[in-house]
Parts: C-alpha cells; structure tokens; sequence
C-alpha cells in the first residue's frame, strides 16, 4: 500500500514539474488588452477590433523585433470567414480594415520572417 502512495507522489512531483517547464515563467497576462497566446516560448497577444488588427510579440517580457515579419490571420466567426495580412509596423505586425470580431471568434495566426513559418497560434476572442 505505502509503496503505491509512493508511486503517486513521484507521478504527481514529475507532472507537476512538467507542468512548471512548460509554463517557462511567462506572464500570459495581456499588455495590450488583447487574447494572449503561446507557442515556442514566445507570447503572442492578438489586439482585434471591428477596423484594426494587431499583433505583439514579447520573448521573456521583451518586445520581439517584427522587422521582415509577416503574419496571415484567419478569423471565424461563427459561419463566417476571413482571412487578413499583417504587416510590420512599429513594434508589431498590424493590419487597417473591416473586421468582424464578435465574442467567441477564433483566429489563427501563422507568423512568418523573411517567408519562412516561424509560429502557428490560436485564440478565442472575449
């Protein structure tokens, strides 16, 4: 019996440190008022609004340098979908237009450098 609680406790200690490792001690907390997202230890936050679509970038609280990057985005909204360009502006990848964006819209982002995939992120809209 002690040698089965043993064995629990080594599960939990090894998931709970897998857990930790992947979190890598980021603030997931939006800057910008945005959804915030991660994928390869950089944050993503996407900042969407019904004429303006943005996306930050920050690699250990550190903003991420956007020049040469891209960024296509596709939005669902319920039946609906759209797909916009962002382009590099200061200090993130933007995008001027006509967008819907209810509560509940998915976006997935595919982040490129100089034509090469560097990330592929999801987010749900509040």
């Amino acid at each position: 019996m002690k040698f089965s609680h043993f064995i629990l406790a080594v599960s939990l200690s090894i998931s709970g440190a897998a857990f930790a490792a992947d979190n890598h001690g980021h603030d997931a907390k939006p800057m910008h008022g945005g959804a915030v997202a991660e994928a390869k230890e950089v944050e993503y936050e996407l900042v969407a609004g019904a004429d303006k679509l943005q996306l930050y970038m920050r690699d250990h609280g550190k903003p991420v340098a956007v020049a040469g990057m891209t960024a296509k985005v596709t939005l669902l909204a319920g039946t609906e979908k759209q797909e916009v360009q962002l382009l590099a502006g200061d200090g993130k990848l933007e995008a001027l237009g006509s967008f819907k964006v209810p509560a509940g819209t998915k976006a997935v982002v595919a982040v490129s450098k100089a034509g090469k995939s560097v990330a592929s992120v999801r987010f749900t809209l509040k």
